[in-house]
């Protein structure tokens, strides 16, 4: 046994080596490679345009739509023995040198074009989406792509703007809110491999495609907890810590607020715009062109629609985030969402019943996105350590947490939840009821365990749920 300087005495063996040195060491080093790992995401600026970029912009997204819609027609119309992914190709290189207003669009981009179709036929191929469609001029997202990173030269000049090259356009200002791999921060790990336009209401914006490596975290010790998602609460927990939007999800006469991530004056501002749409269009006759007025003021009115749809998923993120950083087991439920959102119209033999109060709560479950919120809980959790499980939904908002038993009238309305067992009595806000009997559901071992890995278990089209399982 020998002393090292003023270290305590260390054992060794009687061929000098230190038991447990070399096999620490390796272990070491396999939890350093095992440390860091490679993560991807996108991060969207808004881009400050001058009237003749934006031009140029628009007229790029017009050339890669049709070249969307006839690689359409081309694979719809064309025999399956002479389809092929190089005589597509092809075609759009001999089209982008013979049409003037296809050729305004980037090689890569339109190559971008062919390979973003490809995919979505594999998607559908593979049951992941349906059939690729025609794009409409008018209801189409207006985007460019620009699939390689070293075409952009991105440069931070100031404080809260940079500037990116965009091919055919030259080079433009965009909001820098982030700190991006650019400059001397560049290197194979940590880039950025491409970047796509996208237009909305507000305008043109950039939406990088980012690369980094970064420390892996490790198990997150935080707490369990369930959540039930609601449209008065929008996510009850089962620690009673409920998320809400902080404004009143319901008008004074009691009726669900559509607009309420607007303030009072732009909710007013919306109003005025919308009867004036509905003033200008009794002059519009059947069938005949929309006038510019017209348009501008439903060009105003997307705007206004834009921006509280911004706010509704800024607060979710946020909610997401701190959530992801709080516990490190999170439980929802498995809801099937368009199901849920179908119309309760019916048909003429069998017409349906309260069809206006179920299209409001339509409208209120798809204004609230669970399944956007359900996704970043769970790339999210993931990335602090945690895990999201999914149990199944039925009867969570109807079973007692306290007793487990369902009797008959205990969820007396939307908010209050009081069992009428005579053995229990208890009673609550239901849906802190129900995320009680979320997270009881996975502790009792009831959670839905995806098949080989997959996200979610689809079942093939056209085969009824007996025979697929």
């Amino acid at each position: 046994m020998k002393a090292v300087g003023n270290m305590a005495p260390v054992h060794t063996s009687e061929f000098g080596f230190q038991p447990g040195v070399i096999s620490q060491s390796y272990s070491d080093r396999v939890t350093t490679e095992r440390a860091w790992e490679k993560r991807k995401f996108g991060h969207r600026a808004r881009l400050a345009l001058t009237p003749e970029q934006a031009r140029l912009i628009d007229t790029q997204a017009h050339a890669a739509r049709a070249i969307w819609n006839l690689l359409h027609d081309f694979w719809t119309m064309t025999p399956k023995c002479r389809r092929s992914l190089k005589v597509a190709d092809e075609a759009i290189r001999k089209s982008r040198k013979e049409i003037d207003w296809l050729g305004v669009l980037p090689a890569q981009a339109a190559q971008a074009v062919l390979k973003a179709y490809h995919q979505a036929w594999k998607n559908c191929w593979e049951g992941r989406a349906s059939e690729p469609k025609f794009k409409k001029r008018f209801r189409t997202v207006m985007s460019v792509d620009i699939p390689q990173g070293r075409d952009l030269q991105i440069k931070r000049v100031h404080r809260r703007w940079g500037m990116v090259n965009i091919p055919k356009v030259g080079r433009v200002r965009f909001r820098w809110t982030r700190d991006l791999p650019v400059g001397k921060n560049t290197n194979a790990d940590n880039r950025i491999t491409g970047a796509r336009l996208v237009k909305d209401a507000l305008g043109w914006h950039i939406a990088f495609r980012v690369q980094t490596v970064e420390a892996r975290s490790g198990p997150h010790r935080g707490a369990e907890v369930g959540i039930d998602a609601g449209v008065n609460v929008p996510l009850a927990l089962s620690d009673g810590n409920h998320q809400d939007h902080g404004r009143p999800p319901r008008l004074p006469d009691g009726t669900a607020d559509r607009d309420k991530w607007l303030n009072a004056d732009e909710k007013a501002k919306l109003f005025r715009l919308e009867r004036r749409a509905a003033h200008r269009k009794d002059f519009r006759k059947p069938g005949q062109k929309m006038s510019n007025r017209l348009a501008k003021t439903y060009d105003r009115i997307k705007r206004l629609r834009a921006t509280a749809t911004r706010r509704a998923t800024d607060w979710q993120h946020q909610t997401t985030t701190r959530l992801a950083r709080t516990y490190g087991l999170i439980v929802v439920e498995e809801l099937d969402i368009p199901n849920m959102v179908k119309s309760a119209r019916g048909t003429i033999d069998t017409p349906g019943r309260n069809v206006a109060q179920k299209a409001g709560l339509n409208r209120s479950i798809s204004q609230e996105a669970w399944g956007r919120t359900v996704t970043m809980l769970t790339y999210k959790t993931a990335r602090h350590g945690g895990t999201v499980h999914k149990v199944p939904a039925p009867n969570t908002s109807l079973r007692c947490s306290a007793c487990g038993f369902i009797t008959p009238g205990s969820r007396e309305d939307q908010a209050t939840f009081v069992c009428k067992n005579q053995d229990c009595g208890w009673s609550c806000n239901a849906d802190h009821n129900a995320a009680r009997n979320v997270l009881h559901l996975y502790r009792m071992g009831h959670a839905l365990v995806p098949a080989a890995g997959r996200a979610v278990v689809r079942r093939p089209r056209g085969v009824k749920p007996a025979t697929a399982r």
